[in-house]
């Protein structure tokens, strides 16, 4: 008899078109979850990383401003020397000679509604008040009683006896060591005998600071054009800097000052008291805003408010656009230390 097999009919493994549904259902619903977390979590993380990144480019810009906000005035705070026009001896020229100004003369302007100031000093071992020259036996040489505190290298001024109306003075160098009580300088100036000698140091300081395309800036008078915009002349000092805003620190008590700081304007004092250089001493500060921001724009606006400071005279105002970042503002005022309270005759 023939045989017969009987087979039995396999069962395959796998998953049905409805297993494999809802599967992807839910290995979506995991991504979107993963994706919502991560989203949170990179929000906060740019949160925290932007405003530290402008707090600590705001911090390091503030200390190095503050740091020749200080020194302002060392060496050049007397009646003689301040407004006057300096030159340079290199072909440029400071307007007027003063610790401290606000947007001065001659020196372009930097971003929109940004402020530039000009801050200089000295750095000689001599005294504040200078040197009498007792005699001048020729143009390019002074007697003085204290030959000592100068040295080859050192910068001068020298004034007359009596102040010049237009004031306009020299800077030189010394072109020799000094011999005996007989300094020999590079330029001279005639007529200054009985007048002061004024020494600067080796290495005064006339600086400029701008914000310019979004960064804090700095010129030297002495070794670039501050004249001009032109970004060769201008060396970074931080980058994502957004505004600087300054005013001065005014005793406008009339007619006798009372030493005390009683109002803020970008106004130059003499504008408001006139005097010339008795106008100018009432300054004993600086009051000053620096606004810093975050590296990275955000991917849209922020619902943060505007950046302000304590003046309504010069508000802080950003260019368009300024929603995407993030931003830190740093208020100070610094007193100037090297002006003195009062001068003699002013009132």
């Amino acid at each position: 008899m023939p045989s017969t097999s009987s087979h039995t009919p396999h069962r395959f493994a796998g998953f049905s078109l409805v297993e494999l549904m809802v599967g992807i259902v839910v290995a979506m619903a995991a991504v979107i979850v993963v994706m919502q977390v991560f989203k949170v979590s990179e929000g906060q993380r740019r949160t925290t990383t932007g405003g530290d990144d402008a707090s600590t480019t705001g911090a390091i810009a503030l200390s190095l401003l503050q740091r020749d906000l200080r020194q302002a005035g060392q060496g050049i705070a007397n009646p003689q020397l301040m407004a006057c026009q300096l030159n340079l001896g290199n072909g440029r020229s400071v307007a007027q000679l003063l610790p401290l100004q606000i947007n001065p003369a001659g020196i372009p302007a930097g971003d929109d509604d940004t402020d530039v100031l000009l801050v200089s000093y000295g750095s000689g071992w001599g005294g504040p008040e200078g040197a009498l020259i007792v005699t001048q036996p020729s143009a390019a040489q002074y007697t003085v009683g204290a030959p000592q505190a100068h040295q080859l290298g050192d910068r001068l001024i020298a004034t007359p006896a009596t102040r010049a109306a237009p004031c306009a003075l020299d800077l030189t160098s010394l072109s020799a060591a000094p011999v005996g009580n007989t300094i020999s300088v590079a330029l001279g100036a005639n007529g200054v005998a009985g007048g002061m000698l004024f020494n600067l140091g080796r290495t005064p300081r006339f600086m400029a600071y701008a914000v310019r395309q979004g960064r804090l800036t700095a010129c030297d008078f002495l070794t670039h054009n501050c004249a001009s915009a032109a970004p060769e002349n201008w060396t970074e000092v931080a980058d994502n800097i957004v505004s600087l805003r300054a005013e001065y620190a005014i005793d406008t008590t009339a007619p006798t000052r009372d030493l005390v700081v009683d109002s803020f304007a970008q106004m130059p004092p003499n504008a408001q008291f006139p005097g010339g250089v008795c106008a100018w001493s009432r300054i004993y500060g600086v009051r000053l805003a620096l606004v810093a921001r975050n590296r990275q724009a955000e991917a849209q606006d922020l619902d943060v408010p505007a950046p302000t400071w304590a003046s309504a005279e010069a508000p802080i105002q950003l260019a368009e656009g300024w929603q995407r970042f993030r931003y830190k503002t740093f208020e100070t005022t610094v007193p100037l230390r090297n002006m003195p309270l009062t001068f003699t005759g002013c009132p």
